[in-house]
């Protein structure tokens, strides 16, 4: 069937919007997908603010408390899995509302929430809707977005995505202010319920964007690629005038028609079986997979996960790092807007050379930085072993006398150390299962006492076990004795070099949001043919969340036992691998549509 004649009466169906119209229609589309982007941000986020006040007021134990943050990512990998199939059955508009009401549904779970299993529920919801909005909203901006601005409007995805990060952190630093004027006015009572009601008003802030997303997708068309495929050519046609020309519109059918004769043509020949192995879908599949892979490698879910604790560790005071966090999303988010600008001006293989070379150097100098503190650091393991209780718990209170005390055991080796002004770092384990604690600081009079407890190492049952070690032997752990595997006792650097090394955190970010951030998204969703575009995209962000995951889990072991410096040379060496793929293997689809850019990968499967 041939699209209409350029001098046919056009049918009521075809009619071709005003070009202001057209204009106003793209904008809201825009707006609409950029708010799927803002709650992907948002799901990622927000709960680092909640989480200090969640912990002193919830009751939960610090293996419940990693569950409810792990929940998240849980939730989204497992939703990732069904995404492509879901949004090729019931269509990428039902499953973009879909994903909104999961998210508003998500957030009354939460904030009313009393005990482990609603708040349990709520946040893998919450992640399953993040696991929805980050297949089905680029998905759906790759098929209706024309050649010319699909760059720069699947980047807008990643634009919102980090001004959600950036919201959430604000939102955050505004609670955080709230409690310390409540800590000091108020009682331990008062304190704990203005605790409760700071991390549940945090989660109802998010609330307006969830409905916001929810109702506007309403307005926009399915997906026109979705509709051909469903035999509603006249639907699909209608559904591109609404964003284009006549002439664009009609160029654009008629070459989703020439792909779909061709492979037709082909399977009724038996020369192509029209399955995700094809040879012609493995190339650009096995591509987006090692883009998602390196993505995620390059450590940014880590460095903004652990962004205050990095730069605690590097010489800044909580009050300091807590805001040198949010001008590290606030960069996020600016630097984000110029890979926007340029990702169909310059193109996607310049900006993730560009920024995979920058991310590279910049991770080369923030390790170089810690290397040379860590070089200092002093075990005494030996010493914490001996203050374990019979009831196999260690407490310490890591102040300066206490560190002057563990420091002068040391002898020479420690005389690099200043005990007002040193970080200790333990690593412990019962049976075949290892924790780690985060950093305390001498100079810190504020911070907790270090509690080292069978309940924040042991998993509580055997689903968490098998996640945390799937070889470990849970019944023997809950019975075997304390063993201080490593506690690290190094120098806390001066502020002046907590900001250098924010410097250098900061150029990361940057030329991650211009380059991979900006491009990975509209990369992932052109490189996949149309028939396995849904699926391949699942199948590739479930590499990308596994990968996130696994990192996460990591983290703070590696980081106890190597060193931050190790774990920095590991994401630029990961990033290496990342610019040799962009720069020797990516081919540019910069002003391509995407049967043009699917033929280009047939030409080559044809000629190997």
């Amino acid at each position: 069937m041939k699209p209409p004649a350029p001098n046919a009466a056009p049918s009521a169906v075809t009619l071709s919007a005003p070009n202001g119209s057209r204009r106003g229609y793209n904008r809201f589309l825009l707006l609409v997908a950029g708010l799927g982007g803002l709650l992907y941000g948002i799901d990622v986020g927000i709960i680092g603010g909640a989480l200090p006040y969640l912990e002193a007021t919830s009751g939960l134990t610090a293996s419940q408390l990693s569950v409810i943050v792990a929940a998240v990512l849980l939730g989204s990998v497992f939703s990732t899995l069904f995404a492509g199939m879901l949004a090729d059955w019931m269509g990428r508009k039902p499953l973009m509302i879909l994903s909104g009401l999961a998210f508003v549904l998500s957030i009354p779970i939460i904030a009313l929430s009393h005990g482990y299993a609603p708040l349990f529920f709520g946040r893998l919801l919450q992640g399953m809707s993040g696991g929805f909005i980050g297949i089905v909203v680029p998905l759906y901006l790759a098929e209706c977005l024309a050649a010319s601005n699909r760059g720069k409007g699947t980047g807008i995805f990643q634009w919102l995505l980090t001004l959600g990060i950036l919201a959430a952190a604000l939102t955050g630093m505004y609670f955080s202010y709230h409690v310390q004027a409540a800590a000091r006015m108020l009682s331990t009572a008062g304190l704990l319920k203005v605790e409760n009601q700071a991390w549940r008003s945090i989660f109802w802030v998010s609330l307006p964007p969830g409905l916001l997303f929810a109702f506007g997708v309403l307005g926009v068309s399915e997906s026109p690629r979705w509709l051909f495929r469903r035999g509603r050519r006249e639907a699909a046609h209608a559904a591109l005038l609404r964003s284009r020309s006549e002439e664009q519109a009609a160029l654009e059918l008629r070459e989703m028609e020439e792909t779909a004769h061709t492979q037709a043509s082909k399977s009724t020949a038996g020369k192509v079986k029209d399955s995700l192995l094809a040879r012609k879908y493995v190339v650009p599949f096995l591509l987006a997979c090692v883009l998602l892979f390196c993505n995620t490698a390059t450590g940014i879910n880590s460095v903004i996960g652990y962004n205050t604790a990095i730069l605690l560790q590097g010489g800044l005071s909580d009050l300091q790092a807590h805001w040198g966090y949010v001008l590290f999303t606030a960069v996020n988010f600016l630097m984000t807007i110029v890979g926007v600008m340029l990702v169909d001006r310059k193109g996607r293989k310049f900006l993730l050379t560009l920024g995979t070379t920058g991310v590279i150097l910049s991770m080369v100098t923030v390790g170089t930085m810690f290397l040379r503190t860590e070089h200092e650091s002093v075990n005494v393991a030996a010493q914490l072993q001996k203050q374990v209780t019979p009831g196999q718990e260690l407490s310490l209170r890591f102040d300066p006398a206490e560190a002057a005390r563990l420091l002068a055991a040391q002898g020479p080796a420690a005389a690099g150390i200043r005990g007002d002004r040193a970080s200790l770092s333990v690593i412990y384990a019962y049976g075949s299962y290892t924790a780690t604690t985060d950093y305390v600081r001498s100079d810190n009079p504020g911070a907790p006492a270090l509690h080292v407890t069978r309940a924040s190492c042991v998993p509580a049952n055997s689903v968490e076990a098998f996640f945390q070690n799937p070889f470990g032997n849970l019944q023997a752990a809950r019975t075997a004795p304390l063993r201080i595997v490593k506690a690290m006792i190094a120098p806390v650097p001066s502020p002046r070099h907590g900001w250098m090394l924010a410097l250098g955190l900061y150029a990361f970010v940057a030329f991650f949001a211009m380059g991979p951030g900006a491009v990975i998204w509209v990369a992932l969703s052109e490189l996949m043919p149309t028939r396995i575009r849904s699926n391949g995209m699942s199948i590739a962000l479930v590499i990308n969340q596994l990968v996130s995951t696994i990192l996460a889990g990591i983290f703070l072991p590696y980081v106890g036992k190597y060193g931050y410096s190790s774990m920095f040379y590991l994401f630029a060496g990961f990033t290496v691998i990342y610019f040799i793929t962009a720069v020797f293997f990516l081919p540019e689809t910069k002003g391509k549509t995407l049967e043009e850019i699917e033929a280009l990968f047939e030409t080559k499967a044809t000629r190997a």
